[in-house]
């Protein structure tokens, strides 16, 4: 018959050897997930080596491919907002967002008191001008035979003098609010004009990409914001470049401009690289200039850029088809060993140049990887 603590002893002894049995039983799936994990080497047969190719890796110099976002703008210098060169109301409009208009055509009219005044000025002055001309060439006539003193002769000659200098003045102010030439004409030659309205005229030829006023719209001279005005054969794509590759872009640097529309690449050039950094993005704008055949690029739209560099940087170069992703989409490579067998090898990829990558960790120069069929080795390897 079994004593109490005889029953306790045995109890505590069955619970010790339960425990210690989950706990081997617990260890074993841990230690298999664990080997599971790390995938072995796979050994093709001689059949299967030729469903793949492979390539030596080489140190090579080569020319960097950065990849950048970028904005389209307008070329600035073949742009410009017109303002309204006097003050009135709009009368008509002539041209609409997205005409082609040459340099001093008419964008919109404008009933003026202010153009009205500048135009009854010169005329005004281009009598006064005429007259005390007459006068002053009739007194000199005089003069010579003693018919006025050589003082009436000299202050005549003054007086035209100072007439015509007003008639250029109100002339160049005409001119500053773009009347018309033969307007300007008829003004000369003493006919009768009647009432002129002031135009807003295309300081640039292009295109007419904004309209900003309205009919019956009161402008105030040389503050109000008419039209923008842009020559689109040409724009800015604005590329945000980080820090790390910044030292690779160089003005004259060619780039590739890729659009979400489809259309095939267009390309460009650096022509300016930002002195100063974005303090939001911390990034370093590279403006690129390109041509824009068929206005395909519109202000503001997101493009994709590929900037090539010009300078010569050494590495490692793998091609791209010899790139895979393991399941938490890190990249790795097959390289292969002694007697058709080949192991994985995780890599990083450094910049891109054409179809190749730079490997800065992971691979050796020398090294033999799976450059066409790195998937059916990874099919054999997962059997």
């Amino acid at each position: 018959m079994q004593t109490r603590s005889t029953r306790a002893l045995a109890a505590s002894v069955l619970a010790t050897l339960t425990l210690a049995g989950l706990s081997a039983c617990g260890a074993k799936p841990d230690a298999a997930a664990q080997a599971a994990a790390t995938p072995q080497d796979v050994t093709l047969t001689a059949a299967q080596l030729q469903h793949i190719r492979l390539v030596t890796v080489t140190s090579a110099a080569f020319h960097k491919t950065i990849e950048a976002a970028g904005v389209v703008d307008f070329d600035n210098d073949q742009s410009t907002s017109v303002t309204s060169p006097i003050s009135g109301l709009v009368t008509r409009l002539l041209v609409s967002p997205g005409q082609q208009v040459a340099a001093g055509q008419a964008l919109a009219m404008v009933d003026s008191s202010d153009f009205a005044q500048a135009t009854s000025a010169y005329a005004k002055a281009v009598a006064t001008a005429r007259t005390t001309r007459q006068l002053a060439d009739t007194d000199k006539e005089l003069a010579q035979h003693n018919g006025v003193s050589a003082r009436e002769a000299q202050q005549a000659e003054t007086d035209a003098v100072n007439a015509a200098a007003d008639r250029d003045a109100a002339l160049q102010a005409l001119q500053a609010l773009k009347l018309d030439p033969k307007a300007i004409a008829d003004i000369q030659a003493g006919r009768p004009i009647s009432h002129i309205e002031g135009a807003i005229r295309a300081p640039i030829a292009g295109t007419v990409v904004e309209k900003l006023i309205t009919p019956g719209q009161l402008l105030q001279a040389g503050t109000t914001p008419a039209f923008t005005v842009a020559n689109l054969s040409k724009v800015w794509v604005l590329a945000q470049i980080s820090g790390s590759d910044l030292a690779s872009v160089k003005v004259g640097d060619p780039a590739d401009i890729e659009t979400a529309v489809g259309a095939a690449n267009l390309t460009g050039t650096v022509d300016n690289v930002a002195a100063l950094v974005n303090p939001d993005t911390r990034a370093v704008t590279a403006r690129v200039v390109v041509a824009n055949p068929g206005g395909l690029l519109k202000k503001a739209m997101y493009v994709r850029v590929r900037l090539h560099s010009r300078q010569d940087t050494t590495g490692l170069l793998a091609p791209v088809s010899s790139i895979l992703r393991d399941d938490e989409n890190l990249p790795f490579v097959y390289v292969a060993q002694a007697k058709g067998g080949f192991a994985r090898r995780r890599v990083t990829l450094g910049d891109r140049t054409g179809d190749q990558y730079e490997i800065p960790t992971g691979l050796q120069a020398g090294d033999r990887v799976v450059s066409d069929g790195g998937l059916f080795v990874q099919f054999m390897q997962s059997q």
